[in-house]
């Protein structure tokens, strides 16, 4: 039996954040990235949602044997999309793929109880600057909606379970782009976090 992918295009493209294996740089066209939250967690986080005028880069990986079940645990929140028919990679034969997406019933927009957290952007950051370079940062930031919402700056005492060591260039970039943006840097955590 041929192994099922997923599409990552937040935290899932930086390869130190898993060991998914065969992983490969793909896009989806029809998706954007929007920053949401969910009763369900108590920070905000990426999710896809179709738009049929933007395309957005990620990776695609496999899931060993089909087995979905530690990644729906990490990816809790979500619901699982196929993409197979659209989703664009040098992959031949074609796999299934999946990407995953909050339930529209269940988006919400950040707000100063459930901001994005700095580390998880930080790590997001990381992984679009490894494979696609500083032009696919930029794209990453262009492709993103949200950005209005408020950014926890947990840096010093990570939130993030799966935050990374970043160098100074690194930061500088997430930096630089949240100024352009014009972002909410907040550094009061809310409860509970």
């Amino acid at each position: 039996m041929k192994d099922a992918f997923f599409f990552g295009y937040g935290s899932l493209v930086n390869r130190a954040t898993h060991d998914y294996g065969q992983a490969r740089v793909a896009s989806l066209p029809g998706w954007r990235r929007a920053w949401r939250h969910t009763a369900l967690r108590p920070v905000a986080f990426l999710t896809a949602e179709p738009d049929p005028t933007t395309t957005i880069e990620g990776l695609i990986a496999a899931v060993p044997g089909s087995d979905w079940a530690a990644l729906d645990a990490r990816e809790a929140a979500y619901d699982r999309h196929p993409v197979c028919e659209t989703v664009q990679h040098d992959l031949s034969p074609r796999p299934p793929v999946s990407v995953y997406a909050i339930p529209q019933h269940n988006r919400r927009a950040p707000t100063e109880a459930f901001p994005v957290l700095l580390s998880y952007l930080d790590v997001v950051v990381q992984g679009y600057a490894r494979e696609f370079g500083a032009d696919g940062v930029a794209r990453f930031f262009a492709t993103t909606t949200g950005w209005e919402a408020p950014i926890l700056d947990d840096r010093a005492s990570p939130i993030y379970p799966r935050h990374q060591r970043l160098s100074t260039a690194e930061r500088a970039m997430t930096d630089a782009h949240l100024h352009s943006l014009g972002a909410r840097i907040i550094t009061t955590r809310p409860p509970g976090l």
